[in-house]
């Protein structure tokens, strides 16, 4: 049974669900393309305020600044599909973002430079380095290898009476510094032994759920 709009909309905004009013700057509509794309993939609705209220919209001009936003103002260039909604006698454009094969995909910030965006529940943040090396890692051809030094020991056993650390907490446990401390828990991320908790106020690392 195929989904109604309003069932669409009584799910909120979620991680890969976003609602748009208007888009009145294809800059900013990037941030969410973009977000979709490096993440899980998503739906734009657009002529739907936050509340969930249908506003509707005039579909070929927001298609238009969709399609600018995509092309133009995310690099690289954003896929996307579009299906519209007629609901109450006002139309609502849905936009479909898949995740990408081709991340990263950058998007403007409000000063103008180009960063990459992730999507966290139903937020757009900023992506952190981290991220960014395990993406590089996962192109790569060639395998990871792991060798269990007292570090990698450490951590696993910290893991077993604590669900999650950071960055720096695995610095402070294993006595290591900051390259050292990167470069096992990407190696752990690429190889699925961890996954990643991020956040717009820090990013928290835990055993990957099974």
């Amino acid at each position: 049974m195929k989904k109604k709009l309003r069932d669409i909309i009584a799910e909120g905004e979620h991680q890969t669900q976003d609602f748009k009013y208007a888009i009145t700057d294809s800059k900013k509509i990037a941030r969410s393309l973009a977000a979709f794309a490096n993440t899980d993939g998503g739906s734009l609705l657009v002529g739907v305020k936050d509340n969930g209220r249908i506003a509707g919209v005039a579909s070929d001009e927001e298609y238009y600044m969709v399609e600018a936003a995509a092309n133009m103002y995310c690099k690289p260039p954003v896929s996307f599909e579009t299906k519209i909604w007629e609901e109450d006698s006002k139309t609502v454009l849905e936009v479909i973002v898949p995740k990408s094969s081709k991340k990263p995909h950058k998007a403007p910030t409000k000063d103008g430079d180009y960063k990459v965006y992730v999507r966290v529940n139903d937020q757009n943040i900023l992506a952190n380095g981290v991220l960014l090396k395990v993406w590089a890692r996962q192109k790569r051809k060639t395998g990871t290898f792991l060798k269990l030094t007292q570090a990698e020991n450490t951590l696993l056993k910290y893991f077993e009476t604590n669900e999650s650390i950071s960055l720096p907490g695995f610095q402070k446990i294993a006595g290591i510094n900051r390259w050292s401390a990167e470069k096992i828990i990407i190696n752990l991320l690429v190889m699925n032994i961890l996954e990643m908790d991020i956040s717009e106020k820090q990013c928290l690392y835990r055993l990957k759920k099974k």
